[in-house]
């Protein structure tokens, strides 16, 4: 049996970016601070850790077409996404305190495209992704029938309450069990 370590890393480090966030907001107001900027930094880790297992699954997947566009798709959400969370690290080392936060992203937000592709649609991409991959991997009995449940709920947790983002983390690990330590399949073709 070969161990996957991608697939358990990505979702601990949600996990990770979770709780460091909720320690950062005990005192009422999230970042700047060490807190702020080490969840952030974990979860840039686990975007790039979700970008190998994207891949990894369309390998699975036989590098259909319809796989090949999840796989651009959650990609490019993954990296937006990323952009997103470095910009939160520069505006967290930029910023005094918390009140001085609001004005930098401001700044970056008002720049045209920014606002619709960083911080809300593009991302959106990351998290479809995982969903659309994991169900088409089911679908092919590549995985049990649960994981593409359980990565739907843990992608919509934080719609919930962003306080659930460790959840979430430890349903994805959960969900990704089978990747990490299963045999995979890949067609031969692949």
């Amino acid at each position: 049996m070969r161990i996957r370590p991608a697939y358990l890393a990505a979702p601990l480090l949600s996990t990770g970016y979770g709780i460091l966030r909720l320690i950062d907001g005990i005192d009422g107001s999230r970042g700047p601070g060490p807190a702020w900027t080490a969840g952030h930094l974990a979860f840039m880790g686990a975007l790039v850790l979700f970008i190998y297992i994207f891949r990894e699954m369309w390998l699975m997947l036989g590098r259909s077409r319809a796989a090949t566009a999840v796989l651009v798709a959650g990609a490019a959400g993954a990296g937006l996404a990323f952009v997103q969370f470095a910009i939160d690290v520069v505006v967290g080392f930029m910023a005094a305190d918390h009140e001085a936060m609001g004005p930098l992203f401001d700044q970056v937000q008002a720049v045209p495209g920014v606002s619709l592709l960083v911080y809300q649609a593009g991302p959106v991409l990351f998290y479809v992704a995982q969903v659309v991959l994991v169900a088409m991997l089911a679908v092919r009995r590549q995985v049990p029938v649960w994981v593409p449940a359980l990565v739907l709920v843990q992608v919509l947790l934080p719609f919930v309450s962003l306080d659930l983002i460790p959840l979430g983390g430890l349903l994805a690990l959960i969900a990704f069990l089978p990747l990490a330590v299963g045999d995979r399949r890949v067609p031969a073709h692949a």
